[in-house]
């Protein structure tokens, strides 16, 4: 087929490792295309299973996504890494508070990483990171970090001169924003986790189901479902093959789409590059439909 080759099993199986799976699904209704709800328990148990026997072993989640932290902590989680993240201090419990009861719903000792869902508050109170730094310090979590929606706090972190072991960024075929840091971030040994690969499901829904808001991207994502049920393997093939980042983070609602992505990620696809500039409110789903 045009467009597509097929490509060996070692590069199969370091595409695959380069997966985490995002667990927002889990917890609350999420996701434009999403017409299936929260996954159920029994469906959750059934993905981390097929995920473990994979090697796919980064799981995601945070303490807003609703029952997701204990949903994950009602199965066995021998063998994932666990990245949490906590909420800004001052809206609720400090952060050891939030991550011992990460730990306790997650049901685990400690976790692999542990990220500001919102770094304004870390970035402007350098107590919050130096608290961070302390939770890491006992072996609580072994990495610290923050998970970023917009370029301007990036650029404030690094006026700062703090170096987190992991940083979270939105990344896909239509956002680039992030990508002219990567290389600032891997030089000081940090890891670089994206997410957003399908643009919370935007890339699968028809484009006259979408509303005139989003005109601009409607002709490419036309483009884009001509690729039938490859599409969301051909998007985060697109994602893993950015050099530098080291897990794209996709979330699912069923084990039939884990399934469907891992066994298409077996080709080679050639989306090129979409060279246009999308506005962050197309980018950002938490501007979808807000006046500017």
């Amino acid at each position: 087929i045009p467009g597509w080759q097929k490509t060996g099993e070692r590069q199969v199986e370091n595409r695959i490792s380069k997966i985490a799976l995002g667990t927002v699904q889990f917890g609350i209704p999420y996701g434009i295309s999403n017409s299936e709800g929260k996954t159920s328990a029994d469906e959750v148990c059934r993905i981390l299973g097929y995920a473990r026997q994979k090697g796919i072993a980064l799981l995601d989640t945070a303490s807003v996504y609703g029952e997701s932290e204990a949903v994950l902590g009602g199965n066995d989680l021998a063998g994932f890494n666990i990245v949490s993240k906590f909420m800004p201090p001052e809206e609720g419990a400090d952060i050891y508070a939030q991550l011992s009861k990460s730990l306790e719903r997650l049901r685990v000792p400690s976790l692999y990483g542990y990220l500001a869902h919102r770094p304004d508050s870390v970035i402007s109170d350098t107590r919050h990171w130096q608290e961070l730094m302390g939770l890491k310090r006992r072996g609580l979590v072994k990495k610290i970090g923050l998970s970023f929606n917009e370029t301007h706090e990036i650029e404030e972190v690094l006026a700062k001169g703090m170096i987190p072991d992991i940083i979270q960024v939105p990344f896909n075929y239509l956002d680039k924003r992030f990508v002219k840091y990567f290389k600032a971030f891997k030089d000081s040994g940090c890891e670089i986790h994206t997410r957003s690969a399908f643009l919370q499901g935007l890339f699968f829904v028809a484009p006259e189901k979408l509303p005139e808001y989003f005109n601009i991207v409607k002709p490419i994502i036309g483009e884009l479902q001509k690729n039938g049920e490859r599409l969301p393997a051909a998007l985060l093939s697109h994602c893993l093959g950015q050099e530098k980042v080291d897990k794209v983070i996709i979330g699912v609602n069923n084990l039939r789409q884990l399934k469907n992505i891992v066994e298409n990620l077996s080709v080679d696809y050639h989306l090129g590059e979409y060279a246009d500039t999308v506005p962050d409110i197309i980018l950002m789903p938490s501007r979808w439909g807000k006046k500017q």
